[in-house]
């Protein structure tokens, strides 16, 4: 049995007490704002969020923010009504309640509170956007798609848009391939993981030993180990292996070594490992005078560079490449990574003055 997540656990008895202040203040708010009922006064505040904040790019990391954010939506709306910003008004008359009354603007800071808690997964990371929500892995007759709301249409894989943004796991982690497996292109067939040690086993033993790379294998060891050490095991960031440049196509020109996407940013980083005898040996140099050595090794050099540029470029992805002398210390060349593998959630600098701004607000003529 999955142990229980203590934040989680704590987040539900605070939603659990504010939904108790919630209800001590609920007789007395309908009276004051005149609502026929709960399902009313909620409809009216509540229902409003998501026109009033931009939800699907915005990563709300505290009710404040939340609470922030809505005010600063709804002050807009009422500015943009012009004079139509009167009594009777159904946005002006909200906006009222809480200006006019201390039991509501108190009922109102508990009742943003308490929606922020409840749907906290979804609002305080970054979506992916349908482009961004599918990643192919693999050699060219071993690929695998990894998608975040995966359905099988017409021949072919895709993302079910409508659930992207109620993907339960944190993105690209160990808990998202747990939910939802590896897809097997134009197949409706699926590779699924029913533990972090049948999933790591299958990273070590199938998707990097096939890469043929000790430097690789010796990185993957490692990964694992850092894995099965973790507090939360679900919430490491996958070590991608040979993440497809051009997706599923079958032609293609680069995969990268290894990828980290950080879960909360969506930002991705990739490694390579590049010893010369991959990427700069040279044969036959017995008959080749030393210009045509030099011109050769700098010719070899020069496209593995337009490669990691084009990737660079076409995918936004910042690469750290690892060379011989690198490869000498894999704990050291694992340590860098590390950091990659334990993301933390960085709050914004919560707008103070929001409810100020909101309360003062006096209507166009």
């Amino acid at each position: 049995m999955t142990p229980r997540d203590p934040v989680k656990t704590q987040r539900n008895r605070e939603i659990a007490e504010l939904t108790e202040q919630i209800n001590a203040l609920k007789e007395k708010v309908l009276r004051i704002t005149g609502y026929r009922n709960e399902q009313s006064l909620n409809a009216t505040y509540g229902g409003k969020h998501s026109q009033y904040i931009d939800i699907k790019h915005e990563i709300i990391d505290s009710p404040e923010q939340f609470i922030a954010l809505y005010l600063r939506g709804f002050l807009d709306y009422l500015h943009d009504l012009g004079s139509a910003a009167r009594l009777g008004n159904p946005y002006f008359d909200a906006h009222a309640h809480i200006k006019d009354s201390e039991v509501v603007k108190k009922w109102f800071r508990l009742f943003l509170t308490r929606t922020y808690l409840r749907q906290f997964d979804a609002l305080a990371r970054k979506r992916p956007e349908v482009q961004e929500a599918e990643i192919w892995i693999g050699q060219k007759n071993a690929s695998y798609g990894i998608l975040v709301s995966p359905r099988f249409r017409r021949g072919a894989w895709e993302n079910d848009k409508s659930e992207i943004r109620h993907f339960k796991s944190n993105y690209w982690t160990i808990g998202h391939i747990l939910e939802t497996g590896f897809v097997i292109p134009d197949e409706d067939d699926r590779i699924e993981f029913s533990s972090v040690e049948h999933y790591l086993k299958f990273f070590r033993q199938t998707l990097v030993r096939n890469s043929g790379s000790q430097h690789e294998m010796e990185v993957a060891r490692r990964y694992c180990s850092f894995v099965l050490a973790s507090a939360k095991p679900l919430d490491v960031p996958l070590l991608i292996p040979e993440l497809r440049y051009g997706g599923k196509s079958v032609r293609h020109d680069y995969r990268l070594d290894f990828t980290i996407i950080d879960p909360f940013t969506l930002k991705k980083v990739g490694f390579e490992l590049s010893p010369w005898s991959t990427h700069g040996r040279l044969e036959g140099t017995q008959k080749k005078t030393q210009k045509q050595v030099n011109e050769e090794a700098q010719a070899n050099f020069e496209r593995e560079m337009r490669k990691l540029k084009a990737y660079f470029r076409k995918q936004g992805i910042p690469i750290i490449v690892y060379t011989d002398t690198d490869l000498e210390d894999y704990d050291a060349i694992f340590q860098e990574m590390a950091a990659y593998l334990s993301p933390t959630r960085k709050a914004k600098q919560l707008e103070f003055h929001a409810m100020n701004d909101f309360l003062a607000f006096k209507p166009g003529r």
